[in-house]
């Protein structure tokens, strides 16, 4: 047997979830599995595992009910044989429990010193000021997991830390073969590249001794340059796959590295230009050394954070704000669209100061929706779920009025299907997360500001509609428009935007 081959179907009390077939996890491989947020890649993933509620949900695999799966043999083997590293590591760490007691109980017990194996996934970047020295790393083993502490950073890399204990555990054992399963579900989300890569080397190294088999669930393709950059030698052993909804159901394709990877290069031969010097006055300056909630946020044009700099945001200009996770950035733009409550700001927005001290009414009458724009990291947080598709349009701080022809257009340029009534009337909380997110982008660059602030855009997209969306931004930017960019997809945006427009944020209690 080479693979371990699946048709299933899951469904809950109200809709079809997941409808694939021939969805296959080759056997002794890495298989990096790419696809829209929402589209099922998770449930496929647990219902693999065993880990679906039978009672919650409808679940046939290989025609045979999911009871009956669970009980097999080999699902069995699955579960004891592996570890399922969860997209939200949060829900799955028990609060009650120190870390260090977490990453030595149950089936993680025994084995050599952890802090060995913390100390990797912790290591410092003496280019960056990054990483935690030995002393914090044992530290944090008796922290008791709280909703802000540790960080989503952290409790990510404790949760791949156990992963890699496992891994080391059946090495031991003598029980770790190419049957041993190991599920990643967006492991590297909470992580800046430089975990993602550390990451990724502590589980390749093992990978090319043992030849377990391996799924990795992602949005970032920027880690398809990493895997063919620094790992080529793995290259016969790694499949790419991306999964696709077509007429309902889900099929499972071959993604080649090389459409990545000649769309990055695209970009980066034919760099969009950026405004012309008589017109280089920034739209918006934000002084470094913000505060809110006693933290203070530094900005730098330096990543090690030597030399603080004013954030300045031009016309026809696409800026980059980079931090690891956790630092503040998605904090500091909110704090630019006076949507928290500043202790310290010292915002200049065309000729109008912007404090700390100016009323949130404001911010609502002038700026929002009318000069600067935030297009926010999660669909769910900007979306009223119970409206139509329509009705996201509608109330917005619009220049003109927007007709159910303009709602047509605007969608129609993400959205492949057709954009009929049926779909206008479609609630949101029907749609996948990346239906959600297509909409999110849609209705920010709708209301045409001349500020455009952008978290995370390419969060849950799939590789067609992360190309188009950037497109969209060029063609925004060209046209003169301000943007602020966040995201984790730093190759990506490396190549967009200009060395002068990247900045840095650090963060200091």
């Amino acid at each position: 047997m080479n693979s371990l081959d699946f048709d299933i179907h899951i469904a809950s009390l109200e809709r079809q979830l997941v409808d694939v077939k021939g969805f296959a996890l080759p056997l002794g491989r890495i298989s990096v599995l790419f696809g829209e947020s929402g589209i099922g890649k998770t449930l496929i993933a647990r219902a693999i595992y065993g880990l679906l509620d039978p009672e919650e949900f409808s679940v046939i695999i290989n025609g045979e009910r999911y009871e009956k799966y669970l009980t097999k043999h080999e699902t069995v083997e699955i579960r004891e044989n592996g570890f399922f590293v969860f997209q939200e590591p949060s829900s799955h760490l028990n609060p009650l429990l120190p870390l260090g007691v977490q990453l030595r109980e149950g089936d993680l017990a025994g084995g050599s010193d952890d802090t060995g194996l913390l100390k990797e996934l912790w290591r410092s970047d003496p280019t960056a000021g990054k990483g935690e020295d030995g002393k914090k790393v044992e530290d944090l083993l008796a922290v008791f997991p709280k909703p802000y502490r540790p960080s989503g950073g952290e409790k990510q890399r404790m949760f791949l830390a156990m992963a890699l204990k496992k891994i080391d555990l059946m090495v031991q054992s003598g029980r770790l073969n190419r049957q041993s399963v190991f599920i990643f579900d967006e492991p590297t989300g909470s992580l800046d590249n430089y975990f993602r890569d550390i990451f990724l080397s502590l589980l390749f190294h093992r990978f090319e001794r043992h030849k377990f088999t391996t799924l990795l669930i992602t949005h970032d393709y920027s880690m398809v340059g990493e895997i063919t950059r620094r790992h080529e030698r793995l290259l016969d052993h790694i499949s790419f796959k991306e999964i696709r909804l077509q007429n309902e159901k889900l099929v499972l394709k071959n993604f080649q590295p090389q459409v990545y990877l000649g769309w990055l290069q695209e970009q980066k031969e034919y760099p969009v230009k950026e405004a012309p010097p008589r017109r280089n006055q920034p739209l918006c300056r934000v002084e470094s050394g913000a505060e809110i909630f006693g933290q203070q946020l530094i900005i730098s044009k330096d990543r090690s954070g030597t030399e603080e700099s004013p954030l300045e945001i031009v016309p026809g200009t696409m800026t980059y704000l980079k931090a690891p996770s956790g630092t503040g950035k998605t904090t500091l733009v909110k704090l630019m669209m006076g949507l928290l409550p500043a202790e310290k700001l010292r915002l200049t927005l065309e000729d109008v100061q912007l404090t700390e001290r100016t009323r949130r009414k404001y911010w609502q009458n002038h700026i929002w929706g009318k000069k600067m724009t935030m297009v926010f990291q999660h669909a769910d947080e900007a979306l009223n779920p119970r409206s139509t598709v329509a009705e996201t349009f509608e109330g917005l701080p619009s220049r003109k009025r927007v007709t159910p022809p303009d709602i047509r257009q605007i969608l129609g340029e993400l959205f492949e299907i057709e954009i009929n009534d049926d779909f206008l009337r479609r609630r949101v909380d029907a749609l996948s997360g990346g239906q959600k997110q297509r909409l999110n982008l849609l209705r920010g660059l709708s209301l045409n500001t001349d500020i455009l602030i952008l978290d995370e855009p390419l969060n849950g997209l799939d590789f067609e509609s992360a190309t188009k969306v950037l497109a969209m931004l060029r063609e925004q930017q060209q046209g003169g428009k301000a943007i602020l960019v966040i995201s984790h997809n730093e190759e990506i945006f490396d190549a967009l935007v200009s060395k002068g427009s990247v900045y840095y944020l650090h963060s200091k209690m």
